[in-house]
């Protein structure tokens, strides 16, 4: 389904070289609000060692945001040492496809992360990428995304029930 992610992870240093390899994924795409840092802007902790980590192990990184705020992106950015996309208008593909030129690689080498269905899964999938959810970091949000939370609530269980059943 367009709306279930490929993997769902509580964070995204769960993210690491053999899920990575499993998956033949070369990069990622990374959301930040509530993935990479908190409602008041706060870098997760080891994220920025994470990001160094997979970087070592020749993985391509890259910001993909919805956030209109520049600075904001780009500080996280330059604290991972990523290139970065802002305003992206998840779930249309033009971010995507930007972000795919950005790492230089096919839609199949690339996964997405984010805490997001209705932006990052339902965006990754549109374009042929590998959906990765990550549980949000907080329950703060901005108002947008507090009034989508509760959907995509059903859409998670869904999505677990079914991955219980497979198993």
């Amino acid at each position: 389904m367009i709306l279930y992610p490929k993997l769902y992870l509580n964070n995204v240093k769960e993210i690491n070289i053999s899920i990575l390899n499993k998956y033949k994924l070369k990069g990622l795409i990374l959301d930040i609000d509530n993935t990479l840092i908190d409602y008041n802007k706060n870098l997760i902790e080891g994220a920025k060692e994470w990001a160094e980590t997979l970087k070592a192990e020749k993985i391509k990184l890259c910001i993909l945001s919805n956030s209109n705020h520049k600075n904001k992106v780009e500080n996280v950015a330059k604290e991972l040492d990523i290139p970065y996309i802002y305003f992206a208008q998840k779930p249309l593909k033009k971010g995507f496809n930007k972000a795919k030129e950005m790492l230089e690689l096919q839609e199949n080498e690339i996964g997405v992360v984010g805490d997001q269905i209705l932006t990052d899964v339902l965006g990754a999938n549109k374009s042929n990428m590998f959906p990765i959810l990550v549980k949000p970091i907080e329950k703060k949000d901005i108002f947008i995304t507090k009034i989508k939370r509760p959907i995509e609530q059903i859409i998670i269980n869904k999505y677990l029930k079914k991955i219980e059943k497979n198993k």
